[in-house]
């Protein structure tokens, strides 16, 4: 047991200090200022509405299903690595403890997020609803309860039928979740008991029937894993992690693309820089994703300089992550065998990046045009400037020897 608690307390130090290395690259000056005026203004917009919502809005439905969707997505945090399977195998009949600190971790670093939806969603019930203060913040203790139970089945879910059907039993807890969350704010308490019954029952036949089951390593192992690569995906597309490794695919619905780009000796870095671009998911992905927030803030957001701080910052990120990322690859290319001047390379990255940065822009204005603002025309402005000037002020980054 003492062997598992180290095991457990070394393990879960080593996270927190993984996390924070790289969240403290995340959040920065920069993004802060951002979130500052997008939750301001997404705030404010909440705030206006709420003043002319009409009395007949469906408000107990609407959080039911957003917050019963977030209570199902309860996927187990176990900190377990590959040789697992291996060296812990003399403890399996001591590992109820490890899992246990496991599961409560997985609890406390997930409730938060449907706590936090909940409560936003306060001022709304009080707005449609005639539910009391008490009845609301019964409300929220019913999420709690319903975010540890989702906890529990999803880990003996998992482990009675070693990581199948997962999707089936999360639908079903989503609709539980949405069936006693819809019941507490109806104020139909006897309907939510039986709600939270039936999960309970539910829990147990998985618990039990995991009983007769060995420990899935391997399914955990994996699911921990893909936990943290997505982590340090979405790290990276803020600071540099050296051992994640982007994904190439074909992409052969774009292939049309590539005659766009010249297919010659003088334009031999373009044809490359572009194709790398293209298939290279961390790239291609960032520049889809940014350019994706960048278009749904110019769509929703209706004040004219929180639109423009959010777009220009974008740009600011996309520019500055592709540029590094382009220039500072670290992967030998046959073109490096060539007699090709050194400066072609950042010539082209510098094109590329003004042309998607470009293609943002038109995003951007056909956002804004759709919106009906009236200068449309000044954030896309906007955007290709600071796009520029960051390209230019910024250091290219240093050459790798190989």
């Amino acid at each position: 047991m003492n062997n598992l608690s180290q095991i457990w307390s070394k393990r879960f130090t080593h996270y927190l200090n993984e996390v924070q290395k790289y969240m403290r690259f995340v959040f920065t000056g920069h993004l802060a200022i951002v979130l500052v005026f997008v939750i301001g203004s997404v705030g404010y917009q909440y705030s206006e509405w709420l003043k002319v919502v009409e009395t007949s809005f469906p408000a107990e439905w609407v959080v039911a299903v957003l917050v019963g969707v977030v209570l199902a997505f309860s996927r187990p945090t176990t900190l377990l690595r590959e040789p697992d399977q291996v060296y812990l195998l003399p403890l399996e009949t001591k590992m109820g403890f490890y899992f246990k600190k496991a599961q409560q971790w997985t609890f406390f670093s997930q409730v938060g997020l449907a706590g936090v939806l909940y409560i936003v969603s306060i001022p709304l019930l009080n707005r449609v609803t005639d539910l009391s203060s008490t009845q609301i913040w019964i409300g929220l203790l019913i999420i709690i309860l319903l975010k540890l139970l989702n906890v529990q089945i999803e880990f003996n879910f998992r482990y009675a039928l070693r990581g199948k059907w997962v999707f089936i039993d999360r639908i079903i807890r989503i609709v539980f979740s949405i069936a006693a969350i819809q019941s507490v704010l109806t104020q139909n308490y006897l309907l939510m008991i039986v709600y939270l019954l039936l999960l309970i029952v539910y829990n147990f036949t998985w618990k039990k029937s995991g009983k007769e089951q060995p420990i899935p390593y391997e399914h955990f192992v994996k699911v921990e894993q893909n936990r943290m690569m997505a982590f340090y995906r979405f790290a990276n597309y803020f600071t540099d992690v050296p051992h994640l490794k982007g994904a190439i695919r074909k992409r052969t619905w774009l292939n049309f693309l590539y005659l766009l780009v010249p297919y010659t000796k003088n334009n031999t870095q373009g044809y490359l820089v572009f194709r790398t671009f293209v298939r290279t998911d961390d790239h291609f992905y960032l520049w889809v994703r940014l350019t994706a927030i960048s278009g749904l803030v110019a769509t929703f957001v209706n004040l004219p300089i929180v639109t423009l701080i959010v777009t220009a910052a974008l740009s600011f990120a996309t520019t500055i992550q592709l540029k590094y990322a382009l220039l500072s690859s670290n992967e030998f290319r046959m073109d490096m065998l060539f007699p090709i001047d050194s400066s072609q390379r950042a010539k082209a990255v510098h094109k590329l990046v003004r042309t998607v940065i470009f293609l943002q822009a038109i995003v951007i204005l056909i956002c804004l045009l759709v919106q009906g603002e009236s200068l449309f025309y000044v954030p896309p402005i906007v955007v290709f400037i600071v796009s520029e000037l960051t390209y230019y002020l910024t250091k290219n980054p240093e050459k790798k020897i190989y």
